[in-house]
């Protein structure tokens, strides 16, 4: 007899089980900060003035921005792509990800492709310069 009821509670589980396979209808929660929606609101002079800081605050350096932009969405992250220019040294590309929880990561543009994350290429500029404010 408890060999019967475990064969029937072990059958019970299997079926339950999750088989690693999700359903296809279930809706994608996207979770977006204040500040991912002030980003894309933001003109090319104070975008930049934001990169700037993401890098800085990530302990890498940026002398000037000269380009940025949207990249695209990656997960609940928003990808951004920072131009710096340098007095010395080589011009260098950032990737800078956007959190719903207002963190910032960023990332040298020249290891992204290794690390499966979308390239670094500006599908959307902010609107002004980078280097004067109007």
């Amino acid at each position: 007899m408890r060999q019967i009821l475990s064969v029937a509670l072990l059958g019970t589980l299997v079926a339950c089980g999750d088989n690693g396979q999700q359903s296809s209808n279930q809706p994608v929660i996207k979770v977006q900060s204040e500040e991912q929606k002030q980003l894309h609101q933001l003109d090319a002079f104070n975008l930049a003035i934001g990169l700037k800081r993401a890098i800085y605050d990530a302990g890498y350096s940026c002398k000037r921005v000269t380009d940025a932009g949207f990249v695209g969405t990656y997960k609940n992250l928003d990808m951004w792509m920072a131009h710096c220019v340098y007095d010395r040294g080589a011009e260098r590309d950032w990737a800078v990800f956007a959190g719903p929880d207002g963190s910032a990561q960023v990332r040298d543009c020249k290891d992204v492709p290794a690390s499966g994350l979308p390239a670094c290429k500006i599908v959307q500029r902010p609107k002004g310069s980078f280097t004067e404010v109007k």
